[in-house]
């Protein structure tokens, strides 16, 4: 059975796992309505990522591990788990996390299987993946402190996208930093934007946000550049899906817009997230695949036009924002400053 909705006033949460199946709120229903779906395998987990109903680049990759733990249950042959592995990490190709904690799982049931057979190999993939959830919970605790030291005295504080717990375990990443700085300062204030073409900010985090009694303003994407030029913002603090070698970051499209005013304004500039999300091998933004999604998002919202039929459409999901326009990435094993190919790799 899904399980009850989130109790008013408290912090939210976006997937539970029983033993067996997880359990996710559908997050494409907020905020008109908290409704738990129930996963039990790799096709329905496979959906539920892409059309984003389970979202924020720590609790996609968590979700993944949990999908493929299921499928190892129903089919530990290293055929099927490969297979499975390999459709699951592909839902969302900018994120990180997702094909790092399918791996991961993917490698405790290859291991079982050859050290104990196939049997074992379902027991083994359901403990890492449980292993993948507690440590992304304590990473978004340890983060959320760093980044509250960081930004100390800043009150107004501008925000894109959903990086809430809707997006990361307990407090999630950028909205657990404001959070920890609202917990210890409640002259904090967030300008949340709306975040098009989804609006999860709109949608997501202004929900996140009045649940928690964090005071906060909403605006249109556009005019977050107008603001902070005029000194009505003290610092940006943002999530993350991907970052490179060199500490350029994939997040939200529109963050890029974000860090230019911020540079210009000469105000900090930081993101938020585990080093899950730290991907060495990746060497600089160039070579993060930015997901382009389907034009009816653009087209329209909801079942309403907001377009012409058929009008071309340019959706890219993500974009990047070079290194050099970041003050400081906040991760739970620290801060990392430029240069990053130093910093992160000691992180």
């Amino acid at each position: 059975m899904p399980p009850a909705p989130n109790p008013p006033g408290q912090r939210a949460a976006a997937l539970r796992w029983d033993g067996e199946r997880l359990h996710l709120l559908d997050q494409t229903l907020l905020p008109a309505e908290e409704r738990w779906i129930t996963l039990a395998g790799v096709p329905d987990t496979v959906d539920a990522i892409r059309r984003l109903a389970i979202r924020g680049a720590p609790n996609i990759g968590i979700a993944g591990a949990y999908g493929l733990a299921m499928a190892v249950t129903t089919n530990p042959s290293r055929v099927a788990v490969r297979a499975a592995a390999d459709a699951l990490a592909s839902a969302r190709p900018t994120a990180v996390n997702l094909a790092w904690a399918v791996e991961r799982v993917a490698a405790a049931a290859d291991g079982a299987t050859g050290e104990l057979g196939e049997r074992a190999a379902g027991a083994a993939a359901r403990a890492e993946a449980e292993r993948i959830h507690s440590e992304e919970l304590l990473a978004a605790m340890e983060l959320a402190r760093h980044g509250a030291e960081l930004l100390r005295g800043a009150t107004r504080i501008l925000t894109h996208c959903n990086t809430g717990a809707l997006a990361a375990p307990a407090g999630g990443t950028a909205l657990g930093v404001i959070a920890a700085l609202h917990d210890a300062d409640p002259s904090v204030r967030v300008l949340a934007c709306e975040t098009r073409p989804l609006l999860q900010g709109a949608r997501l985090t202004a929900w996140e946000l009045q649940r928690e009694g964090i005071p906060f303003e909403l605006l249109v994407d556009g005019a977050a550049a107008g603001l902070i030029r005029t000194g009505q913002v003290d610092a940006v603090v943002v999530g993350c899906d991907r970052v490179a070698a060199n500490g350029d970051t994939a997040n939200k499209v529109g963050t890029y817009a974000h860090a230019l005013a911020a540079a210009a304004a000469g105000i900090p500039f930081v993101v938020a997230g585990p080093t899950s999300t730290v991907d060495l091998a990746t060497p600089d933004g160039t070579a993060i695949e930015v997901e382009e999604r389907a034009a009816d998002e653009v087209r329209a919202f909801g079942n309403a036009p907001v377009a012409p039929d058929g009008v071309a459409v340019r959706n890219p999901a993500f974009d990047v924002t070079p290194s050099e326009l970041i003050t400081a990435i906040v991760t739970e094993r620290g801060v990392a400053r430029a240069p990053y190919t130093e910093s992160l790799t000691a992180l």
